[in-house]
């Protein structure tokens, strides 16, 4: 009996651990999104260092074939940002390593060198995964919302 009592003890504590560390990822990862829009917001530029060392792979908005992108990211630049992301959810697969993020991304935007784009409505899912104690993308599917429309991006230019 004292044996399954000491099991039982042990199983809440690392029940509680894996929960509390889940929780963290979520939030932590939640966060991450917040503040990567945010700076595109306030600096019409994309963010350095939000992609994994590993690259990414990602299926955009406007269609077309899946793009590559290196570590490096995709540095864009903006005449006009207004998105906002609303409603994260995020699933964790391994706690405080990879996670998926399910999103939606609404406002408008002006790309530097596109045509503006009035009703940007889009669903996205992202992996993420933690690297150097930060979350980086990994992988990346945007969709548009029906009514909504998408980038005016088709590729990345070098």
């Amino acid at each position: 009996m004292k044996k399954l009592f000491i099991a039982l003890i042990g199983l809440l504590v690392i029940t509680g651990t894996f929960i509390q560390t889940a929780m963290a990822t979520e939030q932590e990862v939640k966060k991450t999104i917040m503040d990567d829009n945010a700076y595109v917001k306030k600096n019409l530029k994309g963010l350095e260092g939000t992609y994994s060392n590993e690259g990414a792979i990602e299926f955009w908005s406007s269609g077309g074939l899946i793009q590559t992108i290196k570590a490096d990211g995709r540095l864009e630049e903006y005449d006009a940002f207004n998105i906002d992301v609303k409603h994260i959810q995020v699933t964790i697969l391994v706690p405080d390593k990879i996670a998926l993020a399910h999103y939606y991304s609404e406002g408008s935007m002006t790309p530097k060198g596109s045509p503006a784009v009035a009703n940007y409505r889009t669903r996205v899912s992202q992996v993420y995964t933690k690297e150097a104690g930060k979350w980086k993308v990994r992988s990346s599917h945007w969709s548009p919302i029906i009514g909504g429309s998408g980038t005016s991006q088709t590729a990345l230019v070098e």
